[in-house]
C-alpha cells in the first residue's frame, strides 16, 4: 500500500455564452488583444496563425452578440484601414481575466479538496 497519495488538480476553461451561442472566450480575447496591439484585423490574424476570414467572422459575431460593438473598423486612406478595440471591448477583455481569476482561485481552492 502506498503511503503518499497522489494530488489531483481541478481545471476549467472559461466560456461566456449569450443566449444565441458562443460569445468570448481566451482566443476571442486574444485575438482583441492582438488587434488592439496592432491596429488591424489582417495582422492580428496572422499573428494568431489563422486566417483573416475567419478572424473577420470571429469578431463580426463578437460585434453581433455585444449590445455594443467591440471592434471597429477603420476605413482606409491614404495610410490605408485598420481597426480599433473600442472601449466596450476593453471592458470586455478586462471582465473576461477578471472572471477567470476568479475560476481559477476557486479551481484551486477544490482542488486541495480531492482525495481518492
Amino acid at each position: 500500500m502506498k503511503s503518499a497519495s497522489k494530488k489531483y488538480d481541478v481545471g476549467f476553461r472559461v466560456w461566456i455564452n449569450e443566449e444565441q451561442g458562443h460569445f468570448i472566450g481566451l482566443g476571442r480575447v486574444r485575438l482583441l488583444e492582438y488587434i488592439k496591439e496592432t491596429g488591424s484585423i489582417t495582422k492580428a490574424s496572422k499573428a494568431m496563425k489563422m486566417s483573416y476570414r475567419q478572424a473577420w467572422q470571429m469578431v463580426e459575431d463578437m460585434n453581433q452578440r455585444s449590445e455594443k460593438p467591440l471592434v471597429e473598423k477603420i476605413l482606409g486612406g491614404k495610410g490605408g484601414g485598420g481597426a480599433i478595440v473600442t472601449e466596450t471591448g476593453e471592458k470586455v477583455i478586462r471582465l473576461f481575466y477578471k472572471l477567470e481569476q476568479q475560476v481559477m482561485n476557486l479551481s484551486k481552492e477544490l482542488s486541495k479538496t480531492i482525495k481518492f
